[in-house]
């Protein structure tokens, strides 16, 4: 569908930004709905929320996420949803339009979005570089290779996996510690380039382009979790995996921390506090219906989580029984031939009794083979709990290998996630572009393609960073430091702002002007009380837990022991951290400072608001 460019002569519902003359809009609703899902609907979903189920009780986690869901995520979204729809600018002339004290508010979101920017890009040039290798028979991480003799296997994939060997030596070539930074890895830098390109190619006309891209990578997902799905049904040892997800441990209620996951994963799932959202509801007709799309996406996007889960559920029990099977065959093999048993004599089903037995009537030489003997338990395979790239590049990888036409479901399985990760990255960038194209004095000395390139070239240059051999350490920095607090911190200030400083009643009165409706009790008690306390809860847990934790530490992989190994973050890491988070949050009180310091120089009175 093509992207309609239409005057905006009305005045009603029509903001601060009613001086301009012309804004692209999207062609229909839908294309709007389908960029909010492609942007919402990311690597989360299939790596963190399984993960959170795995790890607070199966089944039982749907009750504190559901309730998230509805105190939290869709109040969220659809307030910064209204905000963009009703000034129909980007974050930072949204916010301006609100009080211009806080533009620093827009500005926090553009500068956390282009941290997230910088490190998001390289999933999507590992996923490149998986797919690529994908197409080999057999499949480049289903066996060790052979050591510089040919005698043997290299011994640090033989201590590891042939999976993890692949991810951790092939594929990042890691260092020991973040200290030793070695060269940049050209292969896994050629693919960032790419993933790069492809997504300037998506962005190049701004929504134009956009609308047409996010109707595959909001769509295309969902065929191949289908896909899945009903290959994972199939597979031996699906239903453990199934009966262990739905199967509630009731006593995780009761577990703080259950519930505050279930918040970081809503509020985090949705992409809030990153000005994407403001971004794309700018370019709505204003009397679209921005609250049933709110409603609309909330719910797709959790369903897909709940969804993923089924699919990602019936792998790992795939992958644990695979794996259980095995340590028992090699139990069976080690006893057989220790104790020189009849073949077939010695089963699964009468291993615990045949293993009594022999340790009571030959002590000393069951004495010799114990050590040998590993403990094989299905329990414990399904409870390993893996999140983020070890479940999507060795976990995802390891059940992969062991199905029939692996390289089928490799493909399948990368391909998804490259739209995944180009969808949300289409977002992402959005939340950038739309303040800068916004920007009279910028988009009159650069078209939108130039804004875009330059952007996008900006961002790659800062992403290699992440092809070097310490990269994957930094990645764990950004990944885990450069949003967290600083988006609460943001979403906080906008709720506050919108419902405080501008006016809950104000708000409503243009809303209701905007779209013909008018707001309930139920989206005003959250806005007004509910969520901002929520946020503010988890403001405080996340504080409390960096105080408690003390020094930060992360995981090394050590090669000699084909394992990854704690240590703690050196003085320049620690610094790094600290600018990642202050470089954002510092923008909403210095910018206001700027403010009410030129207002009162050039007026001698403070701004009013609005």
């Amino acid at each position: 569908m093509r992207l309609e460019i239409k005057k905006r002569a009305r005045g009603r519902g029509v903001g601060p930004g009613a001086m301009e003359k012309t804004r692209p809009l999207w062609a229909t609703p839908l294309q709007f709905v389908f960029a909010c899902i492609s942007y919402a609907v990311g690597l989360g979903n299939v790596w963190r929320f399984p993960y959170l189920c795995q790890m607070h009780g199966g089944g039982s986690f749907l009750v504190p996420y559901v309730v998230m869901l509805v105190v939290e995520g869709m109040p969220l979204l659809y307030l910064e949803l209204a905000v963009g729809q009703r000034t129909r600018q980007g974050s930072i002339g949204a916010w301006r339009a609100v009080s211009p004290y806080l533009s620093g508010v827009g500005v926090a979101s553009v500068v956390v979005s282009f941290f997230l920017c910088t490190y998001y890009n390289v999933i999507n040039a590992w996923a490149f570089w998986y797919l690529f290798h994908s197409f080999q028979d057999p499949l480049p991480w289903s066996v060790c290779p052979l050591n510089g003799n040919r005698t043997g296997y290299i011994e640090e994939c033989e201590k590891a996996s042939s999976t993890q060997y692949f991810w951790y030596r092939k594929t990042l070539n890691i260092s020991p510690s973040i200290q030793e930074s070695g060269a940049v890895q050209w292969e896994p830098a050629l693919c960032l380039v790419l993933a790069w390109l492809v997504v300037y190619l998506c962005i190049l006309r701004g929504t134009e382009s956009t609308g047409k891209v996010v109707y595959f990578t909001a769509l295309l997902p969902y065929c191949v979790l289908i896909i899945y799905l009903v290959r994972g049904l199939t597979l031996h040892g699906a239903t453990n995996g199934l009966v262990y997800m739905f199967t509630p441990k009731m006593e995780q209620l009761a577990n703080p921390k259950a519930w505050i996951n279930a918040a970081t994963q809503i509020f985090f799932s949705l992409g809030l506090g990153f000005g994407s959202l403001i971004a794309f509801a700018s370019y709505n007709e204003p009397s679209n219906n921005c609250q049933k799309h709110a409603i609309i996406v909330s719910i797709i996007n959790s369903s897909t989580s709940i969804f993923a889960s089924i699919v990602t559920f019936s792998i790992y029990g795939f992958k644990a029984t695979f794996n259980y099977e095995s340590c028992l065959n090699k139990v069976i093999l080690l006893l057989t031939n220790s104790f020189d048993l009849e073949d077939g004599f010695l089963t699964a089903n009468n291993l615990e009794q045949v293993k009594d037995y022999l340790a009571s009537a030959y002590p000393s030489k069951y004495s010799e083979v114990f050590p040998q003997i590993k403990n094989c338990s299905l329990e414990s395979e399904l409870e390993t709990a893996v999140q983020g790239t070890g479940l999507a590049f060795i976990v995802y990888t390891e059940a992969i290998k062991n199905m029939k036409v692996s390289q089928l479901w490799s493909v399948l399985y990368f391909f998804m996630l490259l739209l995944l990760g180009i969808g949300s990255m289409l977002g992402n960038t959005a939340a950038i572009l739309t303040p800068l194209t916004d920007s009279k004095v910028i988009s009159s000395y650069l078209p939108k393609e130039a804004i875009s390139g330059l952007v996008c070239l900006a961002n790659c240059a800062i992403g290699m960073l992440f092809t070097m051999e310490a990269g994957s350490y930094w990645f764990d920095i950004f990944n885990d430091y450069a949003a967290t607090l600083s988006l609460l911190l943001i979403v906080l200030v906008e709720t506050v702002a919108v419902c405080y400083l501008y006016g809950l009643s104000r708000f409503e009165s243009d809303l209701k002007a905007m779209t013909g409706h008018a707001l309930n009790w139920y989206w005003k008690a959250m806005w007004g009380g509910v969520s901002p306390l929520l946020i503010i809860s988890l403001f405080i847990f996340y504080l409390s837990d960096y105080i408690i934790t003390g020094t930060l530490q992360y995981q090394a992989w050590d090669a000699a022991q084909g394992q990854l190994v704690t240590k703690d973050y050196p003085p320049h890491a620690l610094a790094v951290i600290g600018l990642l988070v202050a470089s954002s949050t510092m923008c909403i009180p210095l910018v206001a400072l700027g403010t009410l310091i030129t207002r009162r120089l050039r007026r001698g009175d403070p701004a009013p608001v609005a």
